[in-house]
């Protein structure tokens, strides 16, 4: 993790990316994988990172996707409520109940969109992805950021591998899980920040 923080460091404070440079209109959504074993080393490497940036004067605004979740049902004071019937509701129907209550596109993705379209803000990180998997997916995300006007650069945490494969597009692969059929595979306009180059 050391040299990933290095890496990253180098790229999240660099001045053309912070600018979007050479992006030619292309949306500025990256993604950095990392091993799913290692998600307690990367929160504390995204920590690290997150204090070294704004000790450079970096303003960032960093949004885990599970805490969206916790603070949308709390404020909509349905939290307790899902959580008394959690143990009887089979995880089929806890899914559905969650989909009813927190709809991901209709109200959750809105909330993310809200909070990283500040003008004050140079940089998002997003982190917690398996943590809200398979309630709020990838490229339910990734889909509905591709749209919106981002004024900066957006950097998805992922727990397993992006990878592109002739013929048959960008892959996303949860905690390294087995590869969707092509008719089922979605396009990727996000950027794996393994290959980015300044």
């Amino acid at each position: 993790m050391a040299d990933a923080l290095e890496h990253l460091y180098n790229i999240l404070s660099h001045p053309d990316f912070l600018s979007m440079k050479g992006l030619t209109g292309e949306v500025p959504i990256f993604i950095h994988t990392y091993d799913p074993q290692d998600e307690d080393a990367l929160r504390r490497m995204v920590d690290s990172l997150v204090s070294r940036l704004r000790t450079k004067g970096i303003s960032l605004s960093i949004v885990d996707l599970f805490e969206l979740i916790i603070s949308h049902l709390e404020e909509e004071g349905r939290l307790e409520r899902i959580i008394e019937k959690e143990k009887s509701l089979s995880k089929q129907k806890l899914l559905e109940t969650l989909n009813n209550l927190a709809d991901p596109k209709e109200r959750l993705i809105p909330r993310l969109v809200e909070q990283i379209n500040d003008d004050n803000i140079k940089l998002t990180l997003l982190t917690g992805v398996g943590r809200v998997f398979p309630f709020l997916r990838t490229h339910t995300i990734l889909e509905s950021l591709q749209p919106a006007m981002m004024r900066h650069p957006v950097v998805m945490f992922f727990p397993g591998q992006y990878t592109q494969e002739d013929g048959l597009g960008s892959q996303l692969r949860l905690f390294g899980a087995v590869a969707n059929p092509p008719m089922y595979r979605p396009y990727y306009r996000a950027y794996n920040l393994e290959h980015y180059r300044l």
